[in-house]
C-alpha cells in the first residue's frame, strides 16, 4: 500500500509492523478496491459492513474476506491509512522546530487531530471495544506502526540518547504513546473528555520542553 505521501515518517509504521493484508494491497487490486471502498465508508462516518462492502463490490462475502482477511484486518489498515497524513501533516506544521519542542508539537498535532476528527469519534463511540482492541494493544499492526513512528521521530530529533540518557528511544517512545492514548480515548478509559492541552502539557513535561 502506497502510504508514504512523500515524507518518510509515512513509511516508518508499514515497515516496521506490515500484515498480510498491507502487502496485498501492493500488488492486488481486488484488495486495493476492497479496501478502498471500506475507506470511503468509514471516513463517511458508517459501519464498515462486511456483507454490505461484498454487495457494492459485486462479490460474495466469501471473496471479500479471501481478498482481505477478516473485518478487523480491514478496519486496521483503514485506521492507519488516516493516521499516516495526521502525521504527515504534523511533520510539516512543525518544521520551523527541531529536537523535543518539535516531538511535543507534532504528537500534540496527532491527538489533536484525532479528537477533531468526527468520522474517528463516531467510530469510538459506536465501536469502543473494539476500538480500543485495535488501537491501544498488540492485537493489530497499529500500535506497532505508532510506537515504531514515534521511536523514529525521538531518534531524529533526539538521538540515541534522549534526555540526556535518562530513557532509551524505545522506551520513551512507549510513555509517549501511553500519553497519546490516554488523552485521545480519555473518554472511553475513564470517562473524562479528551483533551488537546493536557496531552499538550504532559508531552512538554515528559520532553522536558521549558515554556
Amino acid at each position: 500500500m502506497n502510504s508514504t505521501v512523500g515524507a518518510p515518517i509515512a513509511a516508518v509504521g508499514l515497515a516496521a509492523a506490515p500484515s498480510l493484508l498491507s502487502d496485498r494491497l501492493d500488488t492486488r487490486d481486488d484488495a486495493m478496491r476492497a479496501f478502498e471502498g471500506a475507506r470511503e465508508a468509514f471516513i463517511e462516518g458508517n459501519r464498515i459492513s462486511m456483507g454490505e462492502l461484498a454487495a457494492d463490490l459485486g462479490v460474495d462475502r466469501t471473496s471479500l474476506f479471501r481478498w482481505v482477511g477478516n473485518r478487523d484486518a480491514l478496519l486496521s489498515e483503514v485506521l492507519w491509512s488516516l493516521a499516516v497524513p495526521t502525521f504527515v501533516q504534523a511533520e510539516h506544521a512543525s518544521e520551523h522546530l527541531s529536537g523535543a519542542p518539535r516531538v511535543a508539537a507534532m504528537l500534540t498535532d496527532f491527538v489533536d487531530g484525532l479528537i477533531n476528527a468526527t468520522y474517528f469519534r463516531t467510530f469510538l463511540r459506536r465501536e469502543p471495544a473494539r476500538a480500543l482492541r485495535l488501537l491501544t494493544t498488540k492485537e493489530s499492526p497499529i500500535q506497532r506502526r505508532f510506537l515504531a513512528t514515534v521511536e523514529w521521530l525521538v531518534r531524529r530529533e533526539l538521538g540515541d540518547e534522549p534526555l540526556g540518557g535518562a530513557i532509551d528511544p524505545a522506551g520513551l517512545a512507549y510513555l509517549l504513546s501511553r500519553v497519546s492514548e490516554s488523552f485521545s480515548y480519555a473518554d472511553l478509559i475513564s470517562g473524562d473528555e479528551p483533551s488537546v492541552e493536557r496531552a499538550g502539557a504532559a508531552f512538554r513535561l515528559l520532553l522536558r520542553v521549558d515554556g
